[in-house]
Parts: structure tokens; sequence; C-alpha cells
């Protein structure tokens, strides 16, 4: 399990170990994170699981793929240096105690 950190609109934080492998979305959607909709159920068609990646953490991350780059372009909040889907970071033991926030609207 790895514990990442989801800070919502309202400022609330929720912290959830999250299964190795899984996506950030799979963790939120089963853990009621408000924030995050995920409509598309993590296929990167919807954008509609956007986060910020806190800076710390953003540098760890592979690069984004091209068509969640593309998918980043129709988010409905701001878009920040540090904006990914949640349905493309998969958990792993090296981003234990990852922070992400999410913003105020997703679509």
């Amino acid at each position: 399990m790895v514990m990442i950190t989801y800070i919502e609109p309202n400022g609330s934080e929720q912290q959830i170990d999250v299964p190795e492998g899984w996506s950030l979305m799979q963790a939120a959607l089963s853990n009621g994170v408000e924030g995050i909709e995920g409509e598309c159920g993590g296929s990167c068609a919807c954008a509609t699981c956007h986060c910020y990646v806190d800076d710390t953490w953003a540098e760890r991350l592979p690069a984004a793929a091209d068509n969640e780059l593309e998918m980043l372009d129709n988010v409905a909040a701001e878009r920040r240096p540090t904006s990914r889907l949640s349905c493309q970071i998969k958990a792993s033991a090296d981003l234990a105690g990852m922070v992400v926030r999410l913003p105020d609207v997703q679509s």
C-alpha cells in the first residue's frame, strides 16, 4: 500500500492507502474523494480526473504521454504546469507520501 494525500477543493485532506498498481483515480473513487469524477473509467478519454501534483512530486513522475497531454487541453479548471490526469498515475512505493490537490471543477 502507498499512502497518498488528496486535498479536496474545500481544503479538506484525505489520506488513502492505495494498492500498488492502482491509479490515483481508482483510489479516489473507491474512497469517496470529492473532486474526482472519472467519467471514462480511467481510459484517458474525459479529463474529469484532473489533479495538481505537488511540485516536489511532479518531477518524480514519468512524463505524461501524448494522449494525456491532449486530454489536459480539455480540463474544465485551470491547467497548471503540474496538472496531470489521476487515471494515468499508478501508485508505486516510490510515490509514498505523495500529495495531489483537486481542482474546484471537473466538468
